[in-house]
């Protein structure tokens, strides 16, 4: 929650973006508890049919993906008409996908997450308790198109350890620590 101080600037909105395995929720969970904003896993929005469909091995389409998008776009409109800034994960893979987010909610900002192809497969390989299997990596990986530069938002590696990633990422998105 954001303090008094917070809340009397405009919302800040940012979608952590990339390719599973990146590490968007990582990264997330840690500038949101950073700067004491909201955080949603962007996973949390898919339709049952979306993760049974992933868990079994099979891309999703466009036409699967909107109905997330417009959920993803519908807790980002809340958060920004509380006045709340807020983090979010969200593949947003393609430039069609990041409209749809940024569509009359100026407040959104991405933070492009990424990392060498082997070590994102490495850390897919070793968690548990994900729909997404590691043999989804190349789709993800062929749909991915990188911010244009009108895009609002910036690229940051994930590799390292976490707090270096979390200060690169501050950095970028030109966020200073509260306090």
């Amino acid at each position: 929650m954001d303090s008094p101080a917070q809340r009397s600037a405009p919302p800040d909105i940012i979608v952590v973006m990339g390719v599973s395995g990146s590490g968007k929720s990582t990264v997330a969970r840690a500038v949101a508890a950073t700067m004491g904003w909201d955080f949603a896993e962007g996973d949390n929005f898919h339709s049952a049919s979306n993760v049974a469909k992933m868990h079994s091995g099979h891309p999703l389409t466009d036409a699967d993906r909107w109905p997330w998008l417009e959920a993803i776009g519908d807790w980002i409109s809340a958060q920004v008409s509380r006045g709340e800034s807020g983090v979010v994960t969200c593949s947003a893979l393609r430039r069609a996908y990041r409209d749809l987010l940024r569509q009359g909610r100026p407040a959104v900002r991405f933070l492009d997450v990424s990392a060498p192809e082997q070590t994102i497969e490495g850390r897919m390989q070793h968690r548990s308790g994900h729909f997404m299997p590691p043999s989804l990596l190349p789709s993800q990986l062929a749909t991915l198109e990188p911010l244009g530069p009108d895009e609002p938002g910036v690229e940051v590696t994930t590799e390292g350890t976490p707090d270096q990633v979390l200060e690169r990422s501050l950095e970028a998105l030109g966020l200073r620590k509260p306090g």
